[in-house]
């Protein structure tokens, strides 16, 4: 990837915030509240904010015309504060899934509710399959590795059951194989009429492309344990052996499934990304940008469920939001800030990876970036920061010196298909961190994950560490 602008980061010297104010941001109940209560628009006022879909738009919208009334200026090319890419999105308006089988001798069927047992995948293709059951491990076909799910395991025409992973998480050579699209794509071209993953919980997921005559989901570990039932397997001891092993377990099931999914493919949907920034105060810096970045997207409205995306991910853009109004009201630092609610990001990443090739024309120089993922539940902050730039930890510390929330850091020290929207700049050299809060992150891609799980407090102690954090970018 070519990217125009050019990218520097500055060597660490010293850590300076900004010297105390009249009175310090997030002080009071209502400033406290604040990014609470963008969060709760978010989450219920959308539709789920799947990108492409009217929910993301409106938010987006909401989101940019906040930043017009904060008097946080937009980009000459951009004017109205949308930066717009492709990407092409699904709704699901009806699945069904049941398995039929005689684990214990007995024949059973097994009638799947959506939500709790399956979901199909959001990008699956329309159309029905009633087949024999195979599992394919970790559904890789890489023989040019000496790996191969699908050797000796007849799969035309079946549904394939496998697990989200690969042979060697130590290993980047597999990296490319733990991407949804291709192992997709590869069930397809091995011949399967369906794949479906095995995860703790069925989770909803808009992370791939339609592959013409493949319908995709998620089904439980229970229901995979009573599939394997009949193998005195289960699926937790599956995945750990594959895990451990590092070899192959594929095989045939005696069970048949019958799955059908009703959707409507939108393969010309725009999504957008938001941005703004604030114009730095000293004249030999002002051209360098720190970004403080959150995605905005989550999963949408599907078969009667909306996937509200409270955590994942209204409380990183509601603190991002927040931080945009308080530097709004504060003096300007040195060196200019940009505020970016991404799109696409459980596409794939799609926005981040489009803002980072195609930055407004005023950004020259991206001297760090600042990204806020999943930090509502919990009552402490995670920062991760980019090990090649070790001065990012002695900022954190500086930064929560008075807040209290860090509880952990961590070095990043490559990033790979689970990354969040850091990981463009972090490819580009730029120095970055990344926050979450310390969960537990219950009802992930789930339609639980709704404003009732998010702590006020937390967003309130992360909103104010973010802002220290960026500050201390910026002034340094």
């Amino acid at each position: 990837m070519t990217v125009r602008p050019l990218f520097r980061a500055l060597v660490f010297t010293s850590i300076s915030l900004l010297p105390a104010l009249a009175q310090e941001p997030f002080s009071t109940p209502a400033e406290r509240d604040r990014a609470y209560d963008f969060c709760r628009t978010l989450a219920t006022e959308f539709r789920g904010r799947l990108t492409g879909d009217t929910g993301y738009t409106d938010a987006a919208r909401w989101i940019a015309d906040s930043f017009r009334q904060w008097g946080i200026k937009s980009f000459n090319d951009s004017p109205n504060y949308l930066q717009s890419f492709p990407a092409p999105y699904s709704l699901i308006d009806r699945s069904t899934l049941s398995f039929t089988g005689s684990p214990d001798g007995t024949a059973h069927r097994w009638e799947l509710t959506p939500g709790k047992d399956f979901l199909p995948m959001l990008f699956s293709d329309t159309g029905a399959v009633t087949s024999p059951v195979a599992f394919v491990g970790w559904g890789i076909h890489a023989p040019q590795l000496g790996y191969d799910d699908y050797a000796g395991v007849d799969v035309k025409g079946k549904i394939v059951l496998c697990f989200r992973g690969v042979p060697n998480h130590e290993d980047s050579v597999f990296q490319y194989f733990d991407e949804h699209r291709t192992r997709m794509q590869t069930a397809k071209d091995m011949g399967a009429r369906a794949l479906l993953y095995i995860y703790e919980e069925p989770i909803a997921n808009p992370n791939g492309d339609v592959v013409d005559g493949l319908e995709s989901g998620v089904i439980s570990f229970a229901v995979a344990d009573s599939l394997f039932k009949e193998q005195s397997l289960t699926a937790a001891g599956l995945e750990n052996e594959l895990s451990h092993s590092r070899t192959p377990h594929s095989f045939a099931l005696n069970a048949s499934g019958a799955f059908a999914v009703a959707g409507r493919h939108f393969p010309k949907g725009i999504g957008y990304n938001v941005a703004g920034w604030i114009e730095g105060s000293d004249p030999a810096l002002r051209d360098q940008f720190i970004v403080i970045g959150a995605h905005l997207d989550h999963c949408g409205p599907h078969m009667g469920l909306v996937f509200q995306g409270a955590n994942d991910n209204g409380s990183g853009s509601a603190v991002v939001m927040a931080i945009a109004e308080a530097m709004a009201k504060q003096e300007r630092p040195k060196r200019s800030v940009a505020f970016v609610l991404f799109g696409g990001e459980e596409m794939g990443l799609l926005g981040s990876k489009y803002f980072a090739a195609h930055l407004p024309g005023r950004m020259r120089e991206t001297t760090a970036m600042l990204n806020f993922d999943m930090v509502g539940e919990g009552d402490g902050a995670h920062a991760g920061y980019s090990a090649r730039d070790p001065w990012l930890k002695d900022l954190l510390t500086a930064a929560d010196a008075d807040v209290h929330t860090l509880r952990g850091t961590g070095a990043i020290r490559r990033v790979g298909v689970r990354s969040s929207d850091f990981a463009p700049f972090f490819a580009l050299g730029v120095p970055c961190l990344s926050f979450s809060s310390n969960g537990p992150h219950l009802s992930y891609h789930q339609s639980g994950d709704t404003i009732y799980r998010i702590n006020p407090d937390m967003l309130a102690d992360v909103a104010y560490f973010g802002l220290r954090c960026a500050r201390a970018a910026a002034n340094r």
